[in-house]
């Protein structure tokens, strides 16, 4: 039974298109959604499952206040592998240095001499590792000043153990050129899925495996699923994705849908499963950061077009254990708190501190508001009895009818003024030559 368990806001920053990697109870983020900065060091933002709390590494300066070569710089569209309790970041839109984090002392640290054939620079690709080997694949090189985009579909291993990059010669049907996309690896395959090529079309029912064995490109039934900037996770031996993107073309026009379902994906039969978790869960989103943490799932960030980025982390318990059920009963029908032991007290202050309560929350779950056509008052006329042009408008109209004076008599008849009303005109009254009112 999945249920959405614990939602805790307040991040140091919305993010999107950050890295991130879970080590034991941690879940740490590489990279905010921020302006570009060359000498800007790359953030480290921590957040702790246990305590449901964040912490922010502090700055790691060098000489001249430079960020040290040991210490990246911002970027976006990188990727955070954990091998052991060490985190490798990788790619990004500032090169294809690797850059490796210490999960246990907090600190960046030069990973040695690097060597073989080292990837190309890329973004949006994807990461993965078998062991103490670290797997990339596909993504999408940015062009600047002038230069083309270029996209990929090879696979590189860095063997981490003596630090040397390997371009993998891959047989069998060729792969796609990829990006936005996840992999996963099963066993000793790697399952790719989703993403988009580089004419930006979503792949529909498209699910690559890849054997790490024989290095082929296996030949896979359809997947009856698609999407891009999804989160990707194992659970079971089974593949479950969270969320995604999907651009659409209808007849020549484009928009962008996103998505806040789950699924679960069935190695054996090839095909999907809905899962619809209880509890509440996020809003619609893609290019949101995913980390396993035992049975739970740690979502954080993401993006939805025309909100802009999240600062939420949502849990969700895939294997709920009757300790978190009893606590939820507790919240949710608010019982008496007092005579609980003390731990339990503070798990309970930790789940309901800024959880499900901000009007900001309730603002992006609440439905589309219908406005109501604005009806505008009709506008108030006057009518000249002795002018032929159409009505001007004024504040005042006739009371009563007045008699108009007849231009061919000998004598000419005195006339009083015409008394005046305020009154409002029908907006579907129409005037003759001589002024007089008809409904239209």
């Amino acid at each position: 039974m999945f249920r959405w368990t614990v939602r805790v806001n307040g991040a140091p920053q919305a993010s999107w298109q950050c890295a991130t990697a879970a080590v034991k109870d941690k879940l740490y983020v590489f990279g905010f959604s921020r302006d570009d900065d060359e000498l800007r060091r790359l953030d480290v933002n921590i957040f702790n499952t246990v305590s449901l709390t964040w912490a922010t590494l502090p700055p790691v300066t060098g000489e001249r206040h430079q960020c040290p070569p040991e210490v990246p710089t911002y970027r976006h569209g990188h990727k955070a592998v954990p091998i052991e309790h060490v985190i490798y970041v990788w790619g990004g839109n500032r090169g294809n240095r690797l850059y490796a984090f210490d999960a246990v002392s907090h600190r960046w640290f030069n990973p040695g001499r690097v060597s073989g054939a080292v990837p190309k620079a890329r973004a949006h690709h994807s990461a993965c590792a078998l062991g103490k080997v670290m797997y990339v694949y596909g993504g999408e090189f940015f062009g600047f000043h002038g230069e083309s985009t270029i996209s990929y579909n090879d696979i590189c291993t860095l063997d981490t153990t003596t630090m040397v990059w390997s371009l993998v010669d891959t047989k069998g049907k060729q792969s796609h050129y990829l990006k936005y996309h996840s992999a996963t690896i099963i066993g000793t395959k790697m399952f790719v899925f989703g993403g988009m090529n580089k004419e930006m079309r979503v792949f529909d029912k498209e699910m690559r495996v890849f054997d790490t064995e024989t290095n082929a490109w296996l030949n896979t039934p359809s997947a009856q699923l698609h999407c891009s900037w999804h989160g990707a996770f194992l659970y079971n031996g089974e593949l479950c994705i969270f969320g995604n993107e999907n651009l659409h073309r209808p007849l020549g026009t484009t928009y962008i849908l996103t998505y806040n379902d789950l699924w679960k994906f069935n190695t054996e039969t090839f095909s999907w499963k809905e899962v619809k978790p209880k509890g509440k869960g996020p809003f619609r989103m893609c290019q949101m950061g995913c980390g396993m943490v035992g049975d739970r799932l740690v979502v954080f960030g993401g993006h939805h077009k025309g909100m802009g980025p999240h600062d939420d982390v949502y849990i969700l318990d895939l294997s709920p254990s009757l300790k978190t059920l009893c606590k939820l009963a507790v919240i949710h029908h608010r019982l008496e708190r007092s005579e609980l032991p003390h731990d339990i007290r503070w798990e309970l202050a930790a789940m309901t501190t800024n959880t499900n309560s901000d009007k900001n929350y309730e603002k992006k779950q609440r439905k589309p508001v219908i406005r109501k056509p604005v009806i505008r008052k009709p506008a108030l006329l006057r009518i000249d009895p002795d002018l032929g042009s159409p009505p001007i408008p004024a504040i005042l109209r006739p009371a009563c009818p007045v008699q108009q004076s007849n231009q061919h008599s000998s004598t000419s008849r005195a006339r009083s003024p015409p008394r005046f009303t305020a009154a409002a005109v029908n907006p579907f009254t129409t005037y003759d030559g001589n002024g007089r009112a008809s409904l239209g």
